[in-house]
């Protein structure tokens, strides 16, 4: 064999060798992770899911503890929450994991929603849980823009609650909100919420409610119960202070029949219990009250899904001290419009840092949020 004929010999074997390591290389960077191998759906969230648990710990695994934090925290931007140059802010520092769209046009939020992605994508964020108070009575007001629709209270059939369901829904996929925190199940009585809801009688409130629930998570949107564990009967206003249930929940036979019917989210309201030896709340309000959020509704109403508190810059809750602490050890999932998300951040923090047992709470609530954001695609 002549010198000539064993160079290129050696040369074309080395080449092979080379573009091979190279394919090699390249198949090892690009193998998917566990949560892209597979498609959940919405349906799946409360299921028993063996890959979907490791799909969530997997994401988990890969979050510090700062971003495990803001998965929890839920501020609001438009014409009452902050500016969309906080918001971005917030997403630079990572202490955020959603946002709440509160009153402002359909074309704003629209474009929000695409700048917020745009900036979490750059930095590795995990995409966000978009929501809105799309209630058939106040989506107008709250989204100027949207298809107009007949408030709860002017609705008059079953057929009405699909139409007016799936139109909402349908705005809501076009804007990119996932997340609809409607309906009201409250029974109709109180001023602030009575007319919010679909009635006083079981027998239209339930199955209307359980219907508008399906057509929204149905739409791939998450779909809200609120205001547990219940606002109706209830005289005063929320927004302005602290109301109060005195004896008998009697609202709470409205939630285990949409529980049954897979209902994703539970917001609990900002209302003490008293004079209930099982349920009460010792002067706190039901989103700081574990009686309430874990004894009640995850417990004896066995509820699995995602709960949200109502706004904490309410008049019910603002002066409570430590209150996104108290929610969370109380068992809610995500805090909702905190008077200042930084401080929300700094102060779950602190506590996940030096407390074992609130750290796993925070570790379940993150969880939760981790796992809906699977459910509904934002993942994979």
């Amino acid at each position: 064999m002549n010198l000539k004929f064993t160079f290129l010999l050696f040369s074309t074997l080395f080449g092979l060798f080379a573009c091979s390591q190279q394919a090699d290389t390249k198949v090892t960077h690009e193998v998917p992770t566990p949560e892209t191998n597979t498609k959940f759906k919405l349906t799946d969230f409360l299921s028993s899911n063996s890959d979907l648990d490791n799909a969530v710990n997997d994401v988990l695994k890969q979050l510090d503890d700062t971003a495990i934090i803001a998965q929890l925290i839920m501020p609001a931007v438009g014409k009452y929450g902050q500016t969309q140059a906080t918001i971005e802010d917030h997403i630079n520092h990572r202490i955020i994991g959603g946002v709440l769209m509160l009153n402002g046009t359909k074309s704003e939020f629209t474009s929000m929603i695409s700048s917020f992605e745009k900036t979490n994508k750059s930095l590795g964020n995990l995409p966000f849980l978009y929501s809105a108070d799309a209630e058939p009575s106040l989506v107008n007001r709250k989204i100027t823009g949207s298809t107009p629709v007949k408030k709860a209270a002017e609705i008059s059939s079953l057929d009405e609650v699909i139409k007016v369901a799936q139109q909402i829904s349908t705005d809501l996929n076009d804007i990119g909100i996932n997340y609809n925190f409607a309906p009201v199940v409250d029974v109709a009585g109180n001023a602030t919420v009575g007319y919010r809801g679909f009635g006083s009688k079981p027998e239209q409130l339930i199955p209307w409610s359980n219907t508008f629930i399906q057509e929204t998570q149905n739409k791939n949107i998450i779909a809200t119960a609120k205001h547990f564990p219940g606002h109706g009967l209830v005289s005063g206003d929320t927004h302005s202070s602290l109301q109060t249930i005195d004896g008998e929940l009697k609202e709470i036979s409205t939630y285990p029949e949409l529980i049954k019917q897979g209902v994703l989210s539970i917001m609990v309201a900002h209302i003490a219990v008293i004079n209930n030896k099982k349920y009460q709340t010792n002067g706190l309000p039901s989103t700081c009250s574990k009686s309430i959020v874990t004894d009640l509704l995850k417990n004896e109403l066995e509820f699995n899904g995602l709960i949200v508190t109502d706004a904490m810059n309410m008049g019910g809750v603002v002066n409570v001290p430590q209150s996104a602490s108290k929610a969370i050890e109380a068992g809610c999932h995500i805090v909702l419009m905190p008077v200042d998300a930084a401080k929300t951040h700094q102060e779950l923090l602190a506590r996940y840092k030096k407390d074992k047992e609130f750290k796993a709470q925070v570790i379940d609530a993150a969880k939760h949020v981790i796992r809906m954001k699977i459910c509904l695609g934002l993942l994979n």
